[in-house]
């Protein structure tokens, strides 16, 4: 995974738990759930704008 080994891994969430502290995992976590749904969310949806034309030579469609 990555090229990262177990020891790794472990050494990496050994510094997160030291810099953000273990009551502040969860609220972590939780929020990155969220950025990562709103992402695929994004990516899913469909653009808001009109549709495009590619074949009308003016920007308003006219001519």
């Amino acid at each position: 995974m990555f090229g990262l080994g177990f020891w790794e891994l472990v050494i990496i969430l050994m510094i997160i738990v030291i810099i953000f502290g273990v009551g502040k995992l969860p609220q972590l976590g939780e929020g990155m759930g969220k950025a990562i749904r709103g992402f695929k969310k994004g990516l899913d949806e469909p653009k808001d704008g009109p549709p495009d034309d590619s074949d009308s030579s003016s920007p308003n469609g006219k001519g």
